[in-house]
Parts: structure tokens; C-alpha cells; sequence
């Protein structure tokens, strides 16, 4: 029985996504960032509209679902992280 290359990008898909869950869970319920490095936040957010991007360029449904919700998961933990960082150099 072969494995569909589809149902290996939906896995992996699902796996990436929900690996992000816990980190931005735990963002959200303690609105606390300090440990979290700005430019990696925004060079991964970046690095997931880009995959975004891609997916829609070529119309895959695992990597456009995906990279969908990482991107909203991700651009509110930066958003909070800018948030943070600029409030407390004030």
C-alpha cells in the first residue's frame, strides 16, 4: 500500500502547525514575551507569509492551510512582542 504524497504534506503540516500551538497559548495567557527574541519572531513570521505565498502561488491546500494558521498564530506573539518591547523602553 503506497502512502499519497498529500496525506505525507497534510502530516507534516499538521504536525508544524500544532507544535506552534503551546508557544502561542502560553503567550496569550501570560502576555508575557521577555524570553522571546524579536528578530527571530519576525524573521519566522516573515518566513511563513512567504511559505503562504507560495502555497498560494501554486495552489497546495496542506502548505496554504498550514502556513495560514502559523501566520496568524505568529504575527500575534510578534505583535505582542513589539508591543512589550516598545512599552518598556518608554
Amino acid at each position: 500500500m503506497a502512502i499519497e504524497p498529500e496525506i505525507i504534506g497534510y502530516l507534516a503540516a499538521f504536525c508544524t502547525t500544532i507544535s506552534f500551538l503551546p508557544q502561542a497559548y502560553l503567550t496569550l495567557k501570560t502576555r508575557d514575551t521577555e524570553s522571546l527574541s524579536l528578530g527571530m519572531y519576525s524573521i519566522f513570521t516573515v518566513g511563513v507569509l512567504l511559505w503562504l505565498l507560495y502555497g498560494l502561488f501554486i495552489a497546495d491546500k496542506a502548505i496554504i492551510f498550514s502556513n495560514a494558521i502559523t501566520f496568524i498564530l505568529s504575527v500575534t506573539i510578534l505583535a505582542f512582542k513589539i508591543h512589550h518591547t516598545l512599552t518598556r523602553a518608554q
